[in-house]
């Protein structure tokens, strides 16, 4: 798989000037951002906040009612989403006042045996928000310092910088058309991108300006390792999905690891826009660097 992809990339590469290798990454970034911002624009959040971020609870009970009937059920509670996973149906509530939430827990514990009941105020999620911003804005402004320190240049660095935030941006734009919340999990996995975009980025910037040969044969050797390790990560990242998302296809009293199968789901679609971002976006950015009258000496030796 590795081989044929850095075949079809690298030739891609080859055959396409600077400017063509940069207009695919930028119009699905600008489509992302569009997707974000519309989101944004009408329910004040760019991707759809979880439990964790915005309080509530969470019920789980173990029935063979069908989600729909529970749905029914409990319509007069405020009820936003009710799933099925194996044998247990899983609801979430938005918040409620104390006796609201006291007959609720009463009605389900009435009606279903082997009841997981999970409660998080809407203050403590707010909480969570904040904390969450911050930690994405400390995590650019960290790679951002580390970048420019190794490579001590702005093109370069910007380049990374760039790469990782539109591996991002794509990520969470695919969460909110997917109907995936933004949770503790989640979140930790679009701070994982972070690592592997500067990863593949810092390989690619470093054969090209700190490597001898031609730029072409650079770019070829960085993407033979590149794809190599972002692949193999790939093809681990797909059995987890498969793993927590369907065991209960082959073993019924198996149930669907919810948590498992979005943080897999969104580090395989941020891969995968890292791949694109890194050997078009970034490959086109410093082909166009190390291209420059003022550089040709100095990188093409």
């Amino acid at each position: 798989m590795a081989t044929g992809l850095t075949e079809f990339l690298d030739n891609f590469v080859k055959n396409h000037d600077n400017r063509q290798l940069l207009a695919i990454p930028l119009a699905v970034l600008a489509v992302s951002l569009v997707v974000l911002l519309v989101s944004f624009a009408s329910s004040g959040s760019p991707v759809t906040l979880g439990m964790e971020f915005q309080g509530g609870t969470q019920i789980s009970v173990e029935t063979t009612d069908s989600p729909a009937m529970l749905e029914e059920i409990y319509s007069s509670y405020p009820l936003k989403d009710a799933r099925q996973t194996g044998n247990r149906v899983s609801m979430q509530f938005g918040v409620m006042d104390n006796e609201e939430q006291r007959q609720l827990e009463e009605d389900v514990m009435g009606r279903y045996s082997n009841v997981e009941i999970k409660q998080i105020g809407p203050v403590y999620g707010q909480e969570l928000q904040v904390q969450a911003l911050q930690a994405l804005f400390i995590s650019f402004i960290g790679m951002s310092i580390v970048v420019f320190l190794i490579f001590r240049s702005v093109t370069p660095s910007f380049a990374v910088v760039l790469s990782a935030f539109s591996d991002i941006t794509i990520a969470a734009a695919f969460m909110r058309v997917a109907g995936i919340s933004l949770s503790l999990g989640t979140l930790a996995a679009l701070l994982m991108l972070i690592g592997y975009s500067v990863d593949s980025d810092i390989l690619l910037t470093n054969r090209l300006l700190k490597r001898r040969g031609t730029v072409g044969e650079k770019v070829s050797r960085a993407m033979q390792t590149g794809i190599t390790m972002t692949t193999t990560t790939l093809a681990a990242l797909v059995v987890m999905y498969v793993v927590s998302t369907f065991p209960y296809l082959i073993i019924p009293s198996f149930t669907q690891i919810t948590l498992l199968s979005q943080i897999s789901s969104v580090l395989i679609v941020g891969l995968l826009a890292d791949i694109m971002n890194t050997w078009l976006l970034n490959a086109g950015i410093l082909r166009w660097y190390v291209t420059k009258p003022e550089f040709r000496g100095r990188y093409n030796r």
